[in-house]
């Protein structure tokens, strides 16, 4: 992969985002999350996402139908879809398919490239610890309910910039749904780059 300039990180469009979930899901991994918060450029690689394929996939939120913390994802893709685990950790998703198809990606892990400084600034984790995993990434660049309904297809703020890469990829189970059906369960609809070591644990 090319190194990351601190210019010319121009956004994906919306159309990107307009697709099936599982294409994006696979599409984002190598692009960069980029993160501008209080005048300071943070740039991290996707490495690990997860797909969640509407009100038929059992381990969406939106199999129990729109509700005020879905509300996002029944909306246009190419928004964030921000929420609270354990009352601690926000995990940042990204909504995809034509509106009123409540789908999203969830950001599992990601590498730092841009200001990783900054990222440890706020988290102090040492080495890969610091993002390799959905809520720490958030933590470290900032990501919090006051992004949730942000339009990612703008470059402020928070949005995902393109970069391509012929790396191999792998799948397998989501993690952390044990309340699904067992076919979601079972669905490979994680995907990571295979042989990049900020990928979480749970492989």
């Amino acid at each position: 992969m090319s190194p990351l300039p601190e210019r010319s990180l121009p956004p994906l469009s919306r159309d990107f985002y307009r697709r099936d979930t599982l294409a994006v899901a696979n599409d984002l991994l190598g692009c960069w999350l980029v993160r501008e918060l209080d005048g300071t450029l943070m740039a991290a690689r996707i490495v690990e996402t997860e797909a969640y394929c509407g009100a038929h996939d059992s381990a969406c939120h939106a199999h129990s139908g729109l509700t005020p913390r879905t509300a996002a994802m029944f909306g246009e893709p190419g928004h964030a879809y921000v929420y609270l685990v354990y009352g601690m950790h926000w995990l940042l998703n990204i909504v995809t398919e034509p509106e009123g198809s409540p789908c999203a990606v969830l950001i599992r892990a990601v590498e730092p490239v841009l200001n990783e400084e900054a990222m440890r600034e706020r988290r102090s984790m040492v080495g890969r610890a610091l993002s390799n995993g959905p809520g720490k990434l958030t933590r470290a660049l900032g990501v919090d309910k006051a992004l949730y309904g942000h339009d990612m297809t703008r470059a402020e703020k928070l949005w995902v910039s393109e970069e391509r890469h012929h790396l191999p990829i792998a799948s397998g189970p989501r993690v952390g749904i044990d309340y699904a059906e067992p076919e979601d369960r079972d669905a490979p609809w994680r995907f990571w780059l295979a042989d990049n070591p900020w990928v979480s644990k749970a492989r």
